[in-house]
Parts: C-alpha cells; structure tokens; sequence
C-alpha cells in the first residue's frame, strides 16, 4: 500500500488526498465552460462533491483515531461516486462533450481503487 505510516506525517502527505484535489481542481477548470443557468444547478453540485473528497480525508486524519477515519474515507469514496454520476449525465445531456467526460473517468477509478485499498489495509491494521 502506498500510505505507509512512516512517510504519513500530514493529510496532504497521502496520495488519497493529493489525487483528490486533483480531481476537484480539474471539476473547477471543465465547471467554467457550463451556461451561466448552471451555475447554481449541476456546476455548483459537481464543485460541492469535488471539494467534499479532500476535505473528507482531511478531516478524518485530523481525528486521529482509525474507526472515525475510516469513515470519512468512506463518506470520500461516496463523493466521488456522486461526482463520477453527475459527470456521466453532463456528458448524457450535452454540458461535457463525451470525451470530457471520458477524459475524467481514469481519475475517478484510479482514486476509487486507492481508497478501497486504503480502507481495507486500515481495518486489517485494528484486527
């Protein structure tokens, strides 16, 4: 697993956090090209469940106990599966190009996976 305790000092030291503001960054970037009445609608939910991701494990770490961590990472991975819908119906209905939306997915799996896995080696750790 990548997140080993010895090199994790901070939240912003864990690749989960790093490819996840990554994400939410590039949201923020595709985001301006939506019509002005999107803005408050499907631009402003995609932004919302982007941030949520980051925030989320950085506000688990900062607990600094494994059971309520987990959860945030949990509560994460359910942002990101949000954000992964919401990107499927922008390209559905026209707001993305469907190679916009394309483009995105390779992020999406990849964090979903790392996060996975993280949880996973977290609870075999309190075992």
């Amino acid at each position: 697993m990548d997140e080993t305790p010895e090199k994790i000092r901070d939240y912003r030291d864990l690749i989960v956090w790093q490819e996840a503001m990554d994400i939410a960054e590039a949201i923020y970037v595709v985001t301006r090209g939506f019509p002005r009445e999107e803005m408050y609608g499907m631009a402003a939910q995609m932004r919302r469940c982007s941030a949520s991701m980051p925030a989320n494990i950085a506000e688990g770490f900062g607990r600094a106990q494994r059971r309520p961590f987990i959860q945030f990472l949990r509560i994460a991975q359910g942002s990101l599966k949000e954000l992964e819908t919401h990107t499927m119906l922008c390209g559905r209905v026209g707001l993305l190009t469907r190679e916009q939306a394309a483009s995105l997915e390779p992020s999406y799996t990849r964090l979903g996976k790392r996060l996975v896995s993280f949880v996973r080696s977290l609870e075999a750790e309190r075992e």
